[in-house]
């Protein structure tokens, strides 16, 4: 049986590529209207894993996925850095000189903000870059286009009017795999945590002593507000190694005794 995965937004959409990178073509994948859904769907057992995106090189966290692993029982499984390719698509016989429109997420379309100010067009945010593709494909609106992936732009029939109108080359999107439980040792693995500090002098530090003093490099440090306390942080965190390392695991245990609390998010195996 195919293995099967939810994302969030439409067939065509970045994440769903996401999907075929890391479990390949034969993967069967269910469209989700939210980031949320996507974690429903598995923790329900709809599916049996979900893609989320959690950072991207160019706007940063996705500040609902960290939300989500800090609440939800699922685990890291694994990540695919997935680079981001824009295209402005639309319905055949549409003129670039002639569009009004152009929708998509508004991260795609902030991260297209340089080619936007070239257009005399209206930037409108929408749920998804390839539920855009086919809602103009949909209501055959001729003077509109969606920025999507070529991908969306071949499932909905429309053309590419242009291709890499993103600002920056450098646009990569982190994803996520969820599941049940997180992925075995492979030798080349991340762990993600999460864990609060206390409001004194040197808290923060203390714990990540904990971390420096054992030789584990941190690769990521992000302070997220606790939701049901003004002015106070959870910190996530990425770190080298697998949570059944004996290091990670003294590392765990001490920081245990200096944090409000620790939750272990998964570790998975680094992407490549």
């Amino acid at each position: 049986m195919n293995t099967s995965v939810a994302f969030q937004g439409e067939h065509g959409a970045y994440s769903e590529q996401a999907v075929f990178a890391h479990f390949g073509p034969t993967a069967s994948t269910v469209p989700c209207r939210s980031i949320r859904d996507v974690f429903e769907s598995v923790q329900e057992g709809r599916v049996q894993y979900g893609i989320v995106p959690a950072e991207n090189s160019l706007e940063g966290t996705v500040n609902q996925t960290y939300d989500l692993l800090l609440s939800s029982p699922l685990k890291i499984n694994g990540e695919i850095k997935q680079r981001i390719v824009h295209c402005l698509l639309a319905i055949p016989g549409t003129k670039l000189e002639n569009l009004r429109m152009i929708y998509s997420h508004p991260q795609a379309l902030a991260q297209c903000a340089t080619f936007l100010r070239s257009l005399k067009a209206e930037a409108i945010p929408a749920y998804d870059t390839a539920g855009s593709a086919k809602m103009i494909q949909e209501k055959k609106i001729s003077d509109a286009a969606a920025i999507a992936s070529e991908r969306a732009g071949e499932l909905y029939g429309l053309i590419v009017l242009k291709k890499n109108i993103e600002d920056n080359p450098e646009n990569y999107t982190r994803f996520f795999v969820i599941g049940h439980t997180d992925s075995p040792p492979t030798g080349s693995d991340k762990t993600s945590i999460v864990f609060g500090a206390a409001h004194t002098p040197g808290s923060l530090y203390k714990a990540l002593e904990e971390f420096a003093s054992r030789g584990i490099n941190m690769t990521k440090l992000e302070s997220r507000p606790v939701r049901t306390t003004p002015w106070e942080y959870d910190f996530f965190i990425d770190l080298d190694g697998h949570r059944t390392d004996s290091a990670c695991q003294e590392a765990f245990e001490a920081v245990k005794n200096k944090t409000t609390f620790i939750k272990i998010l998964g570790s998975y195996p680094r992407a490549k």
